[in-house]
């Protein structure tokens, strides 16, 4: 089972990334996060033209998130549902071949002394207790999305000159490590422990992605026993190399489930 990952940061804008991918690698589930589109105008049908399934939640300019697969998706549902906002656009579960695939998209924080920052460290204690209520580390079980978090200083190119930024500050890589700590694994560290790989590149920074100036913030993860059954994971850096790419680009992992 392949499943990936890509914050397409406007899927209108890449769908033509998002459908030369989609036949080239085939993969059997396609989380997509920062969609930036209203339902009535996400473009479902050239991605159903692909062979895919597609469900999906978003607004206006903002957030977003769409799960696409070979196969329907069932038992779907959006947001957090422990009576807070529910962030509908930001979170979504679904089963598919035997495995309940969350799909998130973490706020990114702003700045540290931004609301928005406190917000996300609020969102990720929350993720816990959603998994608790949900879950055991047993459950076929994968998270996948932005978690907009680099664990370690192998996940940032310049780790050095990040300690306040809110994808690095040690407050959220602390949460992070708690809310793995419940049971999952780093897939992609599980096979690839090497410094130097990464899923953003800001646009910012002129050639960031053939510099190798990134961040690692898009993760696959899964509790031990199904992580144990991963074969291989890696970043496809090539779509971030294309005209008018997202800042992002594409994680993969496949399981012998």
């Amino acid at each position: 089972m392949k499943i990936a990952t890509f914050n397409a940061n406007s899927i209108r804008s890449r769908m033509p990334i998002v459908i030369d991918w989609l036949q080239l690698h085939q993969p059997d589930v396609l989380c997509i996060q920062e969609t930036k589109v209203e339902d009535a105008f996400f473009p479902a049908d050239p991605i159903r033209a692909a062979g895919y399934e597609v469900v999906f939640r978003g607004q206006k300019s903002y957030n977003g998130v769409a799960l696409l697969s070979k196969t329907a998706a069932s038992d779907v549902t959006f947001g957090l549902d422990d009576g807070g906002p529910p962030d509908d656009t930001r979170l979504m579960a679904a089963t598919v071949g035997g495995v309940r695939i969350l799909n998130t998209y973490v706020p990114q924080g702003r700045e540290i002394d931004h609301p928005m920052f406190q917000y996300k460290q609020e969102w990720f204690k929350r993720l816990s207790a959603y998994f608790s209520r949900h879950f055991t580390p047993d459950s076929p079980l994968v998270w996948v999305g932005d978690l907009n978090v680099a664990p370690t200083p192998l996940d940032v190119h310049n780790p050095e000159d990040q300690a306040n930024h809110v994808c690095y500050h040690e407050s959220i890589r602390r949460l992070y490590a708690e809310t793995l700590a419940w049971g999952f694994e780093d897939v992609f560290r599980r096979h690839h422990p090497e410094p130097g790989l990464f899923s953003f590149f800001d646009y910012r920074t002129p050639n960031a992605a053939k510099r190798k100036m990134g961040w690692r913030i898009d993760h696959i993860l899964a509790p031990p026993t199904l992580a144990a059954a991963s074969s291989r994971a890696w970043i496809d850096l090539e779509p971030r190399l294309r005209e008018k790419p997202s800042d992002h680009t594409f994680v993969v992992a496949e399981f012998n489930v």
